[in-house]
C-alpha cells in the first residue's frame, strides 16, 4: 500500500513540474484533471486498508469532478476565449522549473521538520502537499490567462487536499464537501468573468487588466 502511495505522490509532483513547464493551456488543464485523480486514489489508498462507505464514496466524486468536469468546463471557456497558450508570462518556463525544483527541496525539508497529529501513509505525503501548493502561488502570481490562474487556483485546492491526507486518515465528511462545493462554485464564478471579459476585451490577458481605470477615465 506504500509503494501505491508513493507512485501517487511521484505522479502528483510530475505533474506540478509539467505545470511550471508548459504554455500549452489544454496540457495544463489535463494535468490538473490527473491531479484531481491522483488525489482521489490518494485518498482510498491513505486510509490503511479499512476504508469506510464515505471514505471511498467521497475520494471519488471528488475525482469525477477534478478529473472530468471541472476540466471539461474549462476545455470550453478556452475554447470560447479562443486562446490555447499562456503568452509572455512574468516568469519564463525555465526559471519557473528552477523555482519549482526549489520549492521541492524546500518541502522536502520543512515535511522532514514539521511535527503531524498521525504519522502519514508516506514521508513524502507532506513534502507533495506543500509543492502542489506551492506550484499553484506560482501559476497564481506568475502567469497572466485568466484560465491559468484558474488552474493555479485549482492547483493550491489539490495541495491543500493532500495535506488533509496527511494529517488524518478520514476528513469530516462536511468538511470535505464544502471544500467539493467552494471549488465547483469558484471555478464557476471565474468561468462567468472569463467570458465577460473576453466579450468586451477580445482577450483574456489579466495583465491588460490594468488599463482599465484608464480606459473608463
Amino acid at each position: 500500500m506504500n509503494q501505491l502511495v508513493n507512485a501517487i505522490l511521484v505522479f502528483l509532483v510530475l505533474t506540478g513540474f509539467l505545470l511550471l513547464a508548459s504554455s500549452r493551456l489544454v496540457a495544463c488543464i489535463r494535468a490538473v484533471a490527473m491531479q484531481g485523480i491522483l488525489l482521489g486514489l490518494l485518498a482510498i489508498a491513505a486510509q490503511d486498508g479499512n476504508p469506510s462507505v464515505f471514505g471511498v464514496l467521497l475520494p471519488l466524486v471528488s475525482a469525477v469532478v477534478k478529473g472530468f468536469i471541472l476540466p471539461w468546463l474549462l476545455i470550453r471557456a478556452m475554447r470560447d476565449a479562443d486562446t490555447a497558450r499562456e503568452i509572455e508570462p512574468f516568469i519564463g518556463y525555465n526559471l519557473s522549473v528552477i523555482i519549482g525544483a526549489v520549492a521541492l527541496g524546500g518541502s522536502i525539508w520543512l515535511g522532514q521538520r514539521l511535527p503531524l497529529p498521525n504519522q502519514p501513509a508516506s514521508f513524502l505525503l507532506v513534502p507533495a502537499a506543500f509543492f502542489t501548493c506551492l506550484v499553484g502561488f506560482v501559476l497564481l502570481t506568475t502567469r497572466r490567462k485568466a484560465i491559468t490562474q484558474v488552474l493555479g487556483y485549482l492547483t493550491l485546492e489539490n495541495g491543500v487536499y493532500a495535506f488533509g491526507a496527511a494529517v488524518a486518515l478520514e476528513m469530516p465528511i462536511l468538511v470535505e464537501l464544502g471544500i467539493l462545493l467552494d471549488v465547483f462554485v469558484g471555478v464557476f464564478v471565474m468561468g462567468i468573468a472569463m467570458f465577460h471579459i473576453n466579450r468586451q476585451f477580445d482577450h483574456i490577458d489579466t495583465g491588460e487588466l490594468v488599463t482599465l481605470s484608464d480606459r473608463v477615465r
